[in-house]
């Protein structure tokens, strides 16, 4: 059986984030790399953050940056900028690079034909509820859209903005959005690109990597996180919760790491996996699954 044949029709969602959303070489390498995956048979997701150039436009604009518990804390002038700087800026740059290669890219917010529906999300930090404003956690996807898209051999490149049913419409971190739309998809694996290594064992105190764990060791781990890591981990627990057969975090950093990691299989990063994992599987399947 040839790679195209095993990885045909599978639906892998990338969260693109990191450090590797501002390096050109990096974004240019990505855009390679996903239309690589389309060719090899699978149907990637594209899901993108923004953070940094959120934070450049808020500063230039004399609007306060500031996070709590994770996430940005995103009033209504916020909530304008984070619209303009995604759908307007961000999406369609990925897009374009895409479509340097064919005419594969369309890009899409959360908004377009309801694809994602939000509410807004509570927050806590040190056990007491704080205000995060417009902020929304995804209460439903509509995935036929995204499914049409990828019929028709197209990579939809999605903007982490949802409307609620109140008619708000919500900033959604793109690491819980990816993670809602790999389970709604049923993808075969879900793949969030952040500017470290993986998850840490004993952050700040050394740099050992936790190559695999479950998403019961994950959810134990879950209140020790550090901000940054937090939603990342949580798209994670979700993802492989609600039937993704597989989630990791991976070093956006490293050039090819996507391409080495879906089509291959080479180790890297941190996966997360179902609790029902059998113990007994060996770390070629287990520990370093390809997505094919």
């Amino acid at each position: 059986m040839t790679a195209d044949q095993r990885c045909s029709g599978r639906t892998v969602v990338i969260k693109f984030g990191g450090n590797a959303m501002v390096d050109e070489e990096l974004k240019r390498g990505f855009a390679r790399d996903v239309v690589a995956l389309r060719a090899a048979g699978l149907q990637p997701v594209v899901v993108h953050g923004g953070g940094p150039q959120i934070s450049a436009l808020l500063g230039r604009l004399d609007l306060e940056v500031r996070f709590e518990a994770g996430l940005r804390v995103t009033t209504p002038e916020v909530m304008d900028v984070v619209r303009m700087v995604l759908a307007g800026g961000v999406q369609r740059e990925l897009v374009g690079l895409i479509n340097r290669h064919g005419p594969f890219a369309v890009g899409l917010t959360g908004e377009d034909a309801h694809t994602m529906t939000a509410v807004r999300r509570a927050a806590w930090v040190d056990g007491e509820p704080v205000d995060i404003g417009l902020v929304g956690d995804i209460t439903e996807v509509n995935a036929e859209t995204l499914r049409e898209l990828l019929a028709q051999g197209r990579i939809p490149v999605v903007s982490p903005v949802a409307r609620g049913a109140d008619g708000s419409v919500y900033n959604i971190n793109a690491d819980l959005a990816a993670s809602a739309l790999a389970a709604a998809l049923g993808a075969e694996q879900l793949v969030v690109l952040t500017d470290v290594a993986g998850l840490y064992a004993n952050w700040p105190y050394d740099t050992e990597v936790i190559d695999r764990l479950t998403a019961a060791e994950l959810e134990k781990l879950m209140p020790e996180l550090t901000s940054g890591m937090l939603p990342k981990m949580e798209g994670c627990l979700r993802a492989v919760r609600a039937g993704v057969r597989s989630a990791r975090v991976l070093d956006g950093r490293v050039p090819g790491a996507v391409l080495r990691t879906l089509l291959d299989g080479a180790p890297g990063g941190t996966t997360v996996l179902p609790d029902d994992t059998p113990a007994a599987a060996s770390p070629a399947t287990v520990r370093y699954r390809s997505a094919c």
